[in-house]
């Protein structure tokens, strides 16, 4: 699985690539800057692209805009966000471009290599990883919203599991019900947001998807 790194310190990047290489992954670039990001993304089309959002020159959101620009061009680009903090306008052009699988980890909430490595491999495979406090301030924000009202606080809480990637399973097993029960949830979540019947590959990311794009 061929990856493209984005990282500005020399030490957390060596380390990435260190640990993404013994992991079984191909790191084909290891950037520091923003515009080394965009070339990279293009030149070698990764399978999935770790960037953290503040890179130089800016240190601002060049790492962001980079991947986006990015997917513009090559759709459907899985991008795994690695930020310091919970940028929550980023988090939201991220899942609201809606042309491919993203990820979205809190560097310091990373507590394991199994927990990196996983993440990246779900949304290289077209999934979502993203950490339960980026998700919990996103439906924070969206509480106001009348969609979201349309939840119950357990669907909230599923809705919050499912776009962190968690199966129906996984899921049942963080809250201590039934599999059936989660089912009912999902197809309640799904029904209360308008989504029609479709692939369910991806109406799990809709079902958030549906939160954010409110609000434009």
């Amino acid at each position: 699985m061929r990856v493209v790194l984005a990282e500005d310190l020399f030490l957390l990047r060596d380390g990435l690539t260190t640990l993404l290489t013994a992991h079984g992954f191909e790191v084909v670039a290891g950037v520091e800057t923003g515009p080394e990001l965009a070339r990279a993304l293009t030149e070698h089309r990764p399978d999935v692209a770790v960037v953290d959002v503040r890179l130089p020159p800016t240190h601002t959101d060049e790492g962001l805009q980079a991947a986006l620009r990015a997917r513009a061009e090559i759709p459907g680009l899985p991008v795994l966000v690695l930020s310091q903090h919970v940028e929550r306008l980023y988090a939201r052009e991220l899942l609201t471009d809606g042309s491919g699988a993203v990820g979205y980890l809190l560097k310091d909430r990373v507590f394991d290599a199994e927990q990196f490595v996983d993440a990246v491999r779900r949304v290289a495979a077209g999934g979502t990883a993203m950490d339960p406090e980026v998700i919990a301030k996103l439906l924070d924000h969206r509480a106001r919203d009348a969609p979201l009202r349309r939840l119950t606080e357990r669907e909230r809480a599923v809705l919050e599991l499912m776009a962190q990637g968690r199966s129906n399973t996984a899921i049942a097993q963080r809250l201590h019900v039934s599999e059936s029960a989660v089912g009912k949830h999902t197809a309640s979540i799904f029904a209360k947001l308008d989504l029609a019947q479709s692939s369910d590959d991806h109406r799990r990311v809709r079902a958030v998807l549906a939160y954010l794009d409110a609000e434009r």
